[in-house]
């Protein structure tokens, strides 16, 4: 082999050693799993209107119908300008947006768009008073012991679906599964986010206030496996080792929701648990994804990663890297807030970075297929679920 060719197939076996899979035969992608691997991504944009300030569709707009994409997430405040608008004003102005997302695919003859917001209540809720939406309460309110029915979450989580389907949602990043295990948890505990320090309380709180969400045609994603509760450190702004607080306990709020069918996604932690993989926090490894939650608890459903732009995995990860190992790890849907920093061609060009990895032999294209069909099997299910319920509502004839 000429020693050109024999380096960069050496830089080539390291690229996929690195990423924790063995090096696959490189194919050229097509432009059909090009089409596929856009379902895989939910993005983050800016805009509160359909169109800008001259007269012209928002980009994102155009990006659904151009890349097939899969999904996006609005936020009610732009984290990289520090400003408090970016895509939640009102009611009015916010039905406007999602209606125009939402046409954007079907236009297109897509797949119906993921339109997803953080919606858990308390401090985490991105549809507020200030902006004339209904308040909605912590979790850490919901599941008092007098509630031994957990009919306060339940309440909660149908009023939650109510106001989100209202504005146009029909995927809440919801409900927190992760068990109040240390109250002084920066980013759980102490802020209110965990039902309870109770697993069981967990599980059945968690679980009725997602049988709400999906009661008015919502779907939920149970976030974050395997369990951020424990945590001591907030994974926002950097790495987060769990491998001497976390236990086997905190796996049953979420063994619970997907027995139940009230998982319709699971959300991964970017935590580091060195006895479940000694290399990779959980959204980037296979051990957890797959082995755990596909394995051991019998999950077949959609996995949609926390943020890739956070910085546990933005700061040890570059983002072709982090992108290679999740996918390979069993994650289907790539979250990426565009939040923390912003791109506006963000979603293309983390299109063109997984068909590199394709071409390259990193990523099989066998995974984007599994993970596009995955996808499309929920999307079928949210239809039908969206198609009964407007049947049930129509006027009987007489």
């Amino acid at each position: 082999m000429h020693r050109t060719a024999r380096t960069a197939a050496l830089l080539l076996l390291t690229l996929a050693l690195a990423q924790g899979c063995a090096l696959l035969r490189p194919e050229q992608p097509t432009p059909e799993l090009k089409r596929q691997a856009g379902q895989m991504l939910l993005v983050g944009f800016r805009g509160l209107e359909p169109t800008d300030a001259a007269g012209q569709p928002l980009p994102i707009l155009r990006q659904v119908a151009e890349l097939n994409l899969g999904g996006v997430i609005l936020f009610d405040r732009d984290a990289a300008l520090g400003t408090p608008e970016r895509n939640v004003q009102s009611p009015e102005q916010l039905q406007r947006l999602t209606s125009a997302l939402a046409q954007s695919a079907s236009k297109a003859g897509l797949p119906p768009l993921f339109i997803a917001v953080d919606q858990e209540g308390g401090r985490v809720q991105r549809l507020k008073p200030a902006n004339g939406f209904p308040d909605s309460p912590a979790a850490a309110e919901l599941c008092p012991d007098s509630d031994p029915t957990a009919a306060t979450a339940l309440a909660a989580g149908e009023a939650t679906g109510r106001m989100l389907r209202q504005a146009g949602f029909n995927l809440d990043f919801a409900p927190v599964c992760d068990v109040n295990v240390n109250p002084e948890n920066p980013v759980i505990g102490k802020i209110g986010r965990s039902f309870s320090a109770s697993p069981a309380r967990v599980a059945a709180c968690a679980g009725a206030f997602a049988k709400g969400l999906q009661s008015q045609g919502v779907l939920t994603a149970a976030k974050h496996f395997p369990g951020h509760g424990s945590s001591t450190a907030d994974s926002h702004l950097g790495f987060t080792d769990v491998t001497a607080t976390w236990t086997e306990a905190e796996l049953a709020p979420f063994a619970e929701l997907i027995r139940a069918g009230k998982a319709d996604m699971v959300m991964s932690a970017h935590v580091f648990n060195a006895k479940l993989d000694p290399k990779h926090p959980a959204t980037l490894s296979r051990a957890v994804i797959t082995g755990l939650l596909r394995g051991r608890l019998g999950y077949t459903g959609v996995v949609v990663t926390d943020d890739l732009q956070m910085r546990a995995v933005a700061s040890h990860y570059g983002l072709k890297e982090a992108l290679g190992l999740a996918v390979n790890a069993g994650a289907d849907v790539l979250l990426l807030g565009n939040n923390l920093e912003h791109h506006e061609r963000l979603a293309p060009e983390v299109l063109d970075l997984l068909m590199e990895l394709v071409a390259e032999g990193v990523v099989s294209p066998v995974r984007i297929r599994q993970s596009a069909g995955r996808i499309q099997a929920l999307k079928a299910k949210a239809l039908k679920a969206r198609d009964l319920d407007q049947a049930a509502c129509a006027p009987q004839t007489p």
